[in-house]
């Protein structure tokens, strides 16, 4: 069921919106991915997405909903969260916003010591991956399972935290704090995808094998993410829909009823 946007902003400040808070999540954990994981390991990954998510949400929430997600996007549609005549534009920004970031560390890790350029499109340019390029070896069907999963887990805190009754303000911090948990989870596994956006930034740097994995990528974050959002009202009884919150914008003050169906 579509829904009619009452948001003070228009459609081009919330993708412009869109595109700073992706460049910002795909900036910030594949930074940290690329330049610091030798010395910050997994923990510091997952607590540079968590951080980037967190700092988004707060900038940008208010007037886009701070998706920087395709799977979150089409998940929020799912669940008569977001228009679905918005979905495509949302998702171009998003995947303009993550190719900029990537190009732009591309650049950064040109000027890096002798080698390290070659080195990180080698080993995937911190690219998602199932056999040999999980980061712990792990073979599809497990890749598929955590990813579908996680992100299905993901769209279903969203939506709860993003409800008109949850307690307004915190709603940055618990996505956040889940997706840094989802990365403590899946970074061994898969390298952590839960969205296209973040995966086709990296695959195309990555070299040959990064893109004939990426369907994998693309596929089950957006099955996961659309499980989820049409199955969060009959699997937690909320509100009637024309009570629902949406997620754009993203009201940090409280009022979270931005959309009427």
């Amino acid at each position: 069921m579509a829904a009619t946007s009452t948001s003070p902003h228009s459609l081009t400040a919330r993708l412009i919106a869109e595109a700073f808070g992706t460049f910002l999540l795909v900036f910030g954990v594949i930074g940290t991915a690329l330049f610091a994981s030798s010395n910050t390991g997994i923990l510091g990954v997952a607590l540079a997405v968590g951080l980037s998510v967190v700092i988004g949400a707060y900038a940008f929430g208010p007037i886009s909903g701070a998706h920087f997600n395709p799977a979150v996007t089409l998940g929020a549609a799912a669940a008569g969260r977001l228009p679905w005549r918005d979905v495509i534009p949302y998702i171009v920004a998003q995947l303009v916003g993550g190719i900029v970031a990537s190009s732009l560390l591309l650049a950064i890790a040109a000027g890096g010591p002798q080698g390290f350029l070659d080195g990180a499109i080698k080993n995937g340019f911190a690219s998602d991956g199932y056999g040999d390029r999980s980061p712990a070896h792990f073979n599809l069907i497990a890749v598929i399972l955590v990813e579908f999963i996680l992100t299905a887990v993901f769209l279903w805190v969203i939506l709860s935290v993003t409800h008109r009754q949850a307690a307004a303000g915190f709603a940055p911090l618990a996505i956040g704090l889940t997706l840094t948990l989802i990365h403590l989870v899946s970074i061994p596994v898969s390298n952590t995808s839960v969205n296209p956006a973040r995966s086709i930034a990296t695959a195309i740097f990555g070299g040959p094998t990064a893109l004939g994995q990426l369907w994998v990528f693309l596929l089950v974050p957006v099955a996961g993410a659309l499980v989820a959002g049409l199955s969060y009202k009959a699997l937690f009884d909320r509100a009637p829909l024309a009570e629902e919150s949406y997620l754009e914008p993203l009201d940090l003050a409280g009022d979270q009823d931005s959309t009427e169906a």
